[in-house]
């Protein structure tokens, strides 16, 4: 049985106030929240509220400069709105989707994606078969050998999420997954993320759609930093 990931009185601090020689800024002020297993929740609120840092504290990508966050689990994916990836570097679209499995065969390391490339002879049956699916569900089977620079901006985004997917995560944290997108694109995305759920993932996604948001089980909006209706 997983356990509900929570947030208890979590702050994330950085820079300096403006005007001010001394403290830091909060970009997350004091947060408490849960997600339920097995639930969709949609992070709202304005540009700067604080939506990409708690999906940062989540992943472990930002550490806490107060209170805590329980529930984790090791395996944990998170999708950013943009590729990590240069995008003139010489990679296709299979080869992105299947960095989602390199993160396993390299020893579970949270580092650049790039030096995962010499552990994609560890891929296995399994590992093939995962990234397949995942291609298969947001409709980029024929665009396998083509390169990110080649795509259109939807296409990248499906890619992206194709590569959250290959992960096979119990935990899938997804930042404007539907930024950019056509009307078929955003179709896509959100039936998979709907299977994510009915499979028992916990789905977290910071997004302005409002259709997306609508859809969710329950929805967390911020503003400032601080949690400001729950609903």
């Amino acid at each position: 049985m997983r356990e509900t990931v929570s947030l208890h009185d979590a702050c994330h601090s950085y820079g300096r106030n403006p005007g001010s020689g001394h403290g830091h800024s909060l970009s997350l002020d004091h947060v408490t929240v849960a997600f339920p297993v097995g639930s969709v929740t949609a992070l709202t609120g304005p540009n700067g509220c604080g939506k990409s840092t708690l999906l940062g504290l989540l992943a472990g990508t930002l550490p806490p400069s107060h209170g805590r966050i329980t529930g984790r689990p090791d395996n944990i994916c998170i999708v950013p709105q943009h590729s990590q990836t240069p995008e003139l570097f010489p990679v296709t679209v299979r080869d992105t989707v299947a960095m989602g499995r390199w993160y396993w065969a390299g020893g579970r390391s949270r580092h650049s994606i790039l030096r995962y490339l010499p552990y994609a002879r560890r891929l296995n049956r399994s590992d093939h078969t995962a990234i397949h699916l995942a291609m298969e569900r947001t409709g980029i089977t024929d665009l396998a050998d083509r390169t990110l620079a080649d795509l259109s901006g939807g296409q990248r985004q499906r890619t992206l999420i194709a590569q959250g997917l290959a992960q096979e995560a119990p935990l899938l944290l997804l930042d404007e997954p539907l930024s950019a997108v056509d009307a078929a694109t955003a179709d896509l995305i959100s039936r998979a993320i709907a299977e994510e759920k009915d499979a028992g993932v916990t789905v977290i996604i910071a997004t302005h759609d409002c259709d997306q948001a609508t859809a969710a089980d329950r929805v967390v909006t911020l503003d400032r930093g601080r949690i400001v209706a729950v609903g």
